[in-house]
């Protein structure tokens, strides 16, 4: 890889971007693309166009006349070869590698990741140390992560660098880190196609930061739980057992993490037969001493789970797919697993003496993006330290409305329900106290006095109020519905 032919490249794509790609395509075409059917696709890019052979060669993955590929790349038509993007066949050209538009409402950006398998239908299973591009995962990690301008940041496992980008934007420096040789050097090939300075090194887990600590680290391990057999898809599975890997995660991030400093996880777990799952991850937060918010976002069954997998790889339907399927199964009762957990592990190193914990099941709608919650959740973290809950100025949170439910024509409603609407958006139904410690909480008064109001109003003892409603109160903050 050299300076110019990069440059080269970088300014031949720079109108190839997501933009410009769905005002070709349409609707119709991108969405099903985004089912791997490319018929609609090629439909709509017959023209010619520069950037419909792009969209041609990368997202459609076919063939065009090399003409075509050579007026579409124009003067880094040399260097789409030697970085090797594309490959030369008589008359026509193909890609090689995957060059994916991609970018949020404030950048864009090129990700060079290996081709799309499975495009119409066809069977495609992948080699070992095939490089996954933009997918659901590594979606769901750019929005779970905190934002905050930091100094230090690392993607572990970076892949084909996705995570890295965005980690740019509001760190002064970042390191990425992969087992797979090959990743590191598409990673690498994305980060200079953006002008990014990241970098990039290779090895397992933490070896290659060794002794050093960031304010930040992303992560989305290859965290398939799967049979010891056959070769690995490097991008998802490990050697490790079972869910090894995520738990080395969780419990060596302290000791890479400076003060303040934040680790998130997009994960999966194993539902051990006979011990809450609960439970499990919590004996692997317990010792490190860091505060963590765990949220399962889905159980999954162990079929569901062997099929989503075996059709990952390209082989739930190809030969000895009913055999392999059975092998996964064995697997499974073998290793005493009744099912598999999927959702998001977040830590931070806060320094308490008693660190905030909670690890949770939340399956329902979220506001994206999550990571400001998160970010919120360490705020409100803070402020249950700063004292007493009761001597505290209150705010009902910005984000709080209130829901009443209850028979037509009655004077009262009987149900009084607060939701917040972003973030996780929680919902919790509300007493008469709590209703209206909610509605009187401006920020003039403490939780107290509002308390002692109330008991006053409803003619019941204030002490008792205070004593029954002080852990509400801590819970209402803990979940956002009150703020500092």
């Amino acid at each position: 890889m050299t300076d110019p032919d990069v440059g080269r490249l970088r300014d031949a794509i720079a109108g190839f971007t997501v933009d410009a790609v769905y005002g070709v395509l349409g609707e119709a075409a991108w969405r099903a693309l985004a089912r791997n059917e490319t018929t609609p696709g090629l439909r709509a890019t017959t023209d010619g166009s520069a950037l419909s052979t792009l969209i041609r060669l990368f997202q459609l993955q076919a063939v065009v006349p090399r003409t075509h590929a050579e007026a579409a790349f124009g003067a880094a038509w040399e260097s789409a070869r030697s970085l090797g993007l594309v490959e030369v066949d008589g008359d026509d050209a193909r890609a090689l590698l995957d060059l994916r538009p991609y970018g949020d409402e404030e950048h864009d950006w090129w990700v060079v990741c290996d081709l799309t398998p499975g495009l119409d239908g066809r069977e495609n299973p992948r080699d070992p140390s095939y490089v996954l591009g933009i997918s659901e995962a590594s979606s769901s990690l750019a929005q779970l992560t905190v934002r905050p301008d930091v100094g230090r940041a690392l993607d572990l496992g970076t892949g084909c660098g996705v995570q890295a980008l965005h980690l740019a934007t509001h760190a002064r420096e970042v390191v990425a880190t992969d087992v797979n040789a090959r990743a590191v050097r598409l990673a690498r090939l994305t980060a200079a196609l953006n002008g990014i300075d990241v970098d990039v090194r290779d090895g397992s887990l933490f070896d290659p930061v060794e002794g050093e600590r960031f304010d930040l680290i992303s992560t989305n391990p290859p965290f398939v739980v799967s049979p010891p057999e056959g070769d690995r898809l490097v991008y998802r599975e490990t050697g490790f057992p079972g869910d090894e890997v995520v738990r080395r995660i969780v419990t060596q991030a302290d000791a890479h993490l400076n003060d303040g400093g934040w680790c998130q996880v997009l994960a999966a777990w194993i539902h051990e037969d006979g011990v809450p799952w609960q439970e499990r991850l919590g004996a692997w937060i317990e010792p490190t001493g860091l505060d963590a918010w765990v949220v399962q976002r889905e159980r999954v069954d162990l079929p569901e789970y062997a099929e989503m997998w075996l059709a990952d790889a390209g082989l739930r339907h190809g030969a000895g797919h009913r055999e392999r399927y059975d092998r996964w199964l064995t697997w499974f009762a073998e290793q005493r697993i009744e099912a598999m957990g999927f959702g998001w592990i977040t830590l931070r190193r806060a320094g308490r003496a008693v660190p905030q914990v909670r690890i949770e099941e939340y399956t329902g709608p979220v506001a994206q993006p999550v990571g400001p919650e998160f970010a919120a959740w360490a705020e409100r973290a803070d402020a249950l330290d700063a004292g007493d809950v009761l001597d505290r100025r209150w705010r009902v949170g910005a984000d709080v409305v209130q829901e009443t439910a209850g028979p037509v024509g009655a004077p009262d409603p009987a149900v009084i329900r607060a939701v917040r609407m972003s973030g996780l958006r929680t919902s919790r139904q509300l007493d008469t106290i709590e209703a209206g410690l909610l509605s009187a909480s401006d920020g003039d008064l403490t939780a107290g006095q509002i308390l002692d109001a109330i008991s006053q109003l409803l003619d019941q003892d204030a002490a008792q109020v205070r004593s029954t409603y002080a852990p509400i109160v801590t819970d209402l903050v803990a979940d956002g519905f009150l703020t500092a």
